[in-house]
């Protein structure tokens, strides 16, 4: 391999993604080893090649180095290039697994973004298309990322195993993010959902629609849940079906929660009333958890945060979620000063958050955290250069 001196080293496989996506962002490449190597079958998985191939994609001049076994990559970034493209994502992860990182880059690329991501669009694993685009979209929205060209629109629908699914993505570019504050989430006002059904009975849509708000009109009569059955190529090469709820507050906050039945010929097979039930209740916990970002997008929301102008921003999370915070804090104090580190590609990000305990009826202690400002700092003493500030 070609001289590594100055690049940031990792073991195992655990947050590839983040480590190639934050690599891309500052600039710095990244040789990471032992990628499953006591594994019975060791090295990078088909959908974690085909994650390379699409960075390999929005890029220019990235290099990349793959060992014969899989077990050891080098990654070079090279310039956030962007354009019209096309990628036909692994069948073994959700489209939103690609998505999630794409929205991550997208804004700061040196062309708008167009891509046809081409896959599983809903599965059990990554978050789906659908909630992706109620709850992230508005969130880029609250940091100036909008326009016309701004969408997210799903054009077939595919499930596992098979997929067939399509999905089209377009981003602009924007040099300034903006500071946000988001530290009051309000009430919940509305909830709309999306229920779907490919290659099924189109019933089962409506029974999902029945048992969700047999939950949900309890709470609140402001429900909506569109049904979506699509017929023929558009309906992808499995079957299945499943449902995607979003609460939306009075400050324009969004909550989600989602469900899709077991793939084909895996598990026992989820009746229809069961999983409308089960993502209503889904939907009512993340309520209770709280804050101004649901689960799904508080990495996003946070990423986002650290790029953006040398300004306070300022966001109400809830608990967070093993994805933000691969180790979770103990707090023994009920105020204090909590410092996550998260320490990927280098950059050292020590997020400063207040921490209030509230009682809730009950009993449970419910932490929320505010975060303040984050300080970015990289593992030699050069900063992280400025994708907003960037001359092209």
């Amino acid at each position: 391999m070609a001289s590594q001196a100055h690049s940031l080293s990792y073991s195992g496989c655990n947050f590839l993604r983040q480590r190639l996506v934050l690599s891309t962002l500052s600039g710095r490449p990244v040789k990471i080893r032992k990628i499953r190597a006591r594994d019975d079958n060791p090295g990078l998985r088909d959908f974690e090649a085909s994650f390379i191939r699409l960075l390999d994609k929005v890029t220019n001049g990235s290099r990349i180095e793959i060992n014969q076994t899989g077990t050891t990559l080098y990654y070079q970034p090279g310039l956030l290039y962007g354009g019209s493209m096309e990628h036909d994502c692994s069948v073994l992860r959700g489209i939103g697994y690609y998505l999630e990182s794409l929205l991550c880059l997208a804004p700061f690329m040196k062309h708008p973004l167009r891509i046809v991501l081409r896959g599983v669009t809903n599965d059990q694993v990554d978050p789906s298309v659908d909630v992706l685009k109620a709850t992230a979209l508005p969130l880029l929205k609250q940091f100036g990322i909008d326009g016309e060209s701004f969408e997210l629109k799903v054009v077939r629908r595919g499930m596992p195993p098979g997929g067939g699914g399509e999905v089209f993505f377009s981003c602009p570019v924007r040099k300034v993010l903006k500071p946000i504050q988001l530290i009051d989430p309000g009430k919940i006002k509305r909830i709309r959902g999306m229920a779907y059904s490919v290659r099924v009975s189109p019933q089962m849509a409506n029974r999902i629609v029945d048992s969700a708000r047999s939950i949900l009109n309890k709470f609140i009569p402001d429900i909506y849940i569109y049904t979506d059955h699509m017929k023929g190529i558009n309906s992808g090469k499995s079957p299945g079906f499943g449902l995607s709820l979003v609460a939306e507050t009075t400050n324009g906050t969004f909550l989600s929660a989602e469900l899709a039945s077991n793939p084909q010929g895996q598990g026992a097979a989820m009746l229809p009333e069961d999983l409308g039930r089960n993502c209503a209740r889904l939907l009512l916990e993340e309520i209770y958890r709280g804050g101004c970002v649901d689960s799904t997008n508080q990495s996003l929301a946070l990423l986002l945060m650290t790029l953006g102008q040398q300004d306070v921003s300022k966001v109400l999370l809830g608990p967070l979620s093993p994805y933000t915070s691969p180790r979770p804090a103990k707090v023994n104090c009920a105020a204090c000063v909590l410092k996550i580190p998260l320490a990927t590609q280098g950059i050292n990000a020590f997020f400063s958050c207040w921490i209030t305990k509230q009682k809730r009826p009950s009993q449970t202690t419910h932490v929320r955290f505010v975060l303040i400002f984050a300080v970015i700092q990289l593992a030699e003493a050069s900063h992280i250069h400025d994708y907003t500030q960037r001359q092209w």
